[in-house]
């Protein structure tokens, strides 16, 4: 389906992104709240699980390695050792992940949400994680629950699963605050960054199409987790931003 605005489908995200992926950095870093909305969600992580042994943790959609930076950080605060696991669908962006500086234990592949369950081995993810954090990912996917299920599987018991993701289906102030934003704002500055549009356009519509925040929640209790918690964040983007928690049973 196309709605005005966006000709991008679901299918083609991964190569939007990776013709983005150059400019990806300096795009988001004119949003002010990206990098420490990132960090909070590594927080809500990384608070849940025990910092004194070796964590595993899978950065599910790590894009080009913000939100891996953001988990380091937070391991950092909990003084817990680590090995990061990023995974993304983009090979530009993965480019961009490899290309920066790394600690011993972080590692990089490439594959769909929706092939975890398929590529488990081949991503050196045999053991279970301790910790998975998804940013920015579930609206790109269109089997969600088939892919919390495969997380739920990666997931050790007693495990946490963090989301972030925009929502705004349900309601109508966060939906036209969403919709003035990017067309006011963030989709003229994607112009003036790349000249070009149509990932940006496509995430407005994304955002739009994405499951209320409720819908979402029981996708995470049907997948099996427990303990679900949301909250979203101050600002413009209250409402608008939601993190997600929730535990797999001990």
């Amino acid at each position: 389906m196309t709605v005005l605005g966006s000709d991008l489908e679901s299918a083609d995200v991964p190569d939007a992104f990776t013709q983005a992926a150059s400019r990806y950095d300096r795009m988001v870093s004119l949003n002010p709240g990206y990098h420490r909305h990132l960090r909070s969600a590594a927080a809500g992580l990384l608070e849940t699980l025990d910092p004194h042994r070796l964590l595993r943790l899978v950065d599910l959609g790590c894009g080009s390695g913000a939100s891996t930076r953001a988990l380091l950080a937070a391991a950092r605060a909990e003084r817990a050792d680590v090995r990061v696991t990023g995974v993304d669908a983009s090979g530009g962006m993965l480019e961009q992940a490899r290309a920066k500086r790394w600690p011993v234990g972080v590692d990089f592949h490439q594959g769909l949400a929706q092939d975890l369950g398929a590529h488990r081995e081949e991503w050196g993810l045999q053991a279970p994680a301790d910790g998975v954090l998804a940013a920015y990912l579930f609206r790109n996917v269109v089997e969600r629950d088939a892919v919390l299920a495969d997380v739920h599987a990666l997931v050790s018991d007693g495990g946490t699963l963090v989301v972030q993701e925009y929502s705004v289906a349900g309601s109508p102030l966060a939906s036209a605050v969403w919709t003035l934003v990017s067309w006011a704002v963030v989709i003229p500055l994607s112009w003036i960054t790349s000249r070009q549009t149509r990932l940006y356009r496509y995430l407005w519509r994304s955002v739009r199409e994405f499951d209320s925040v409720q819908t979402f929640v029981d996708r995470l209790y049907a997948a099996g987790f427990v303990d679900v918690e949301v909250r979203t964040v101050p600002g413009w983007q209250n409402g608008i931003l939601h993190t997600f928690r929730a535990r797999k049973p001990a």
